[in-house]
């Protein structure tokens, strides 16, 4: 067996599939004799480097040598850096060809088509709460509905509990409404409960007029300060709408009609060599059969960002690819922040070391697609293709972010591995196998096999399936099944 991958001809460095020892020789175009220990998943070094020169991987600087390096040593944070600063200039230098026609499909899934045109993959009852006072009432009615309708024809009732809705100002106070907005307008929402206190900021009448129209029989609305028993209150009302999302029925409904959120988590320096890819390669795929995907971690970008700017359809989207990436560069300055401040401690252990490297892996989950849109946070995904959404790395804050743009579910890769899931189906796809055999109660997937030799085309039709399985309900995933749903929402300035 191989015991490296060198990824693209061009690199400098490749990636360890086993722990390297001293005296250990790789063969590539010549032999070169491991100097020290490097750990599986760490890149070594393919040839001398000067202190000062790139670093190149997956065809591009990953990063700077900080000293000398000689070929066979281990390359890390001792010897490498990042060579990314500041606000840069852009200029659109587009590379996206002929866009691919979207090919007539016979792919199918089973969802549900509610009255908006818009298709939902499962049939539940949400209850969204405007402010964070009421989460335990929110939480209670939850619990209390599911032990009173678990016969009923829908997929649960579920409560998102968040801290805000109140003591916001500014965009603080809009992003919150955003993001609950695009909860109430979520199609796998068959009915949904609107929890008001009274007093917050952002009580029912103002949140109505953020919201826009909703259906009366899809949304109903509760007051609980103008009640004298919000539980019996609300368990009426979620009935009404139990009935309500009873209507729907699966059908038979085009693969086109699929959204779908594309993150990473836990990373490790597989995650860039197969899960990624894999997720790239499906994005792709589905693109091709009409199909949208929503990609965002903005900081996550950086270092990689021009390969997507150059990929966006029209100078009008590169533009707002150009603002979204100095905003979130604008926003860690206005905070004093490294810009660069990344990737996590967790990351590293697995081998990523620079910004550019992870961010070189992470894009890669947008496979070759061409950008349609870039949706600031908080907004909805309505052009079919490849978005990109305005949002944080930040795992629970990210896949809120992609739920409330209309997404139905979400794929997840993960070298390290997590238990979260957020409002929807968030598939969790293993870079390396023995994290899939380990956590079997949080993966969903392993792209591990492609280290074993598994042909990424394979893996892709595997997949592919398997999220229309997941789509049409004939398999839950383990967020699903273990109750791991949560939201998280952007938070920047002040707290009253």
């Amino acid at each position: 067996m191989n015991r490296i991958i060198r990824i693209h001809p061009k690199d400098t460095v490749a990636v360890a599939l086993d722990t390297l020892l001293p005296g250990d020789v790789l063969h590539l175009e010549q032999e070169i004799r491991v100097r020290e220990t490097v750990k599986k998943g760490h890149k070594v070094a393919l040839k001398p480097v000067k202190a000062g020169d790139e670093i190149i991987k997956y065809g591009y600087p990953i990063g700077r040598a900080s000293r000398d390096i000689d070929a066979g040593t281990w390359v890390h944070i001792h010897n490498l850096t990042t060579g990314l600063e500041g606000l840069l200039d852009y200029e659109y230098q587009p590379c996206i060809g002929e866009r691919e026609a979207v090919e007539a499909g016979s792919e199918t899934f089973g969802g549900f088509l509610r009255e908006d045109g818009q298709v939902g993959i499962r049939n539940e009852i949400w209850i969204v709460n405007t402010v964070g006072c009421i989460n335990g009432l929110a939480e209670i009615l939850a619990r209390r509905a599911n032990e009173l309708f678990k016969e009923r024809n829908i997929d649960g009732v579920h409560a998102f509990p968040h801290p805000y809705g109140c003591s916001q100002l500014g965009e603080d106070h809009r992003n919150t409404q955003r993001i609950l907005k695009g909860l109430v307008h979520h199609p796998n929402a068959g009915g949904v409960l609107v929890l008001g206190l009274g007093c917050e900021n952002n009580n029912i009448e103002e949140f109505k007029r953020v919201l826009g129209s909703c259906h009366d029989n899809r949304v109903r609305f509760l007051n609980c300060q103008d009640v004298d028993d919000e539980i019996e209150e609300g368990l009426e009302l979620i009935e009404q709408l139990v009935e309500y999302a009873e209507s729907f029925k699966r059908q038979t409904v085009p693969v086109s009609k699929l959204k779908v959120g594309l993150k990473c988590g836990g990373s490790d320096a597989f995650s860039g060599i197969t899960a990624n890819p894999l997720v790239g390669a499906f994005s792709d795929m589905l693109i091709r059969r009409g199909g949208t995907a929503v990609l965002t971690e903005v900081p996550e970008m950086f270092g990689a960002e021009t390969i997507l700017m150059n990929r966006c359809v029209s100078r009008e989207v590169f533009e707002k690819n150009v603002k979204m990436i100095n905003g979130f560069k604008k926003y860690f300055m206005r905070y004093n922040q490294t810009i660069y401040e990344n990737p996590s401690p967790g990351n590293k252990e697995g081998g990523i070391t620079t910004l550019e490297e992870k961010s070189l892996g992470c894009i890669q989950k947008g496979g070759t697609g061409t950008v349609v849109d870039v949706l600031d946070y908080g907004s909805q995904a309505v052009k079919q293709g490849l978005n990109l959404l305005g949002g944080p790395g930040n795992d629970m804050v990210a896949v809120t972010a992609l739920a409330a743009s209309g997404v139905q579910l979400v794929l997840f890769t993960t070298g390290r591995g997590t238990p979260l899931g957020g409002p929807v189906p968030t598939v969790k796809i293993a870079s390396n196998t023995e994290l899939a055999i380990r956590k079997k109660n949080w993966i969903d997937f392993n792209a591990g096999t492609m280290l074993e030799g598994k042909d990424l085309n394979v893996i892709k039709q595997e997949l592919f399936e398997y999220v229309l399985d997941v789509a049409s309900g004939n398999s839950r995933t383990q967020n699903e099944l273990n109750g791991y749903r949560e939201i998280a929402i952007f938070k920047d300035g002040v707290t009253l």
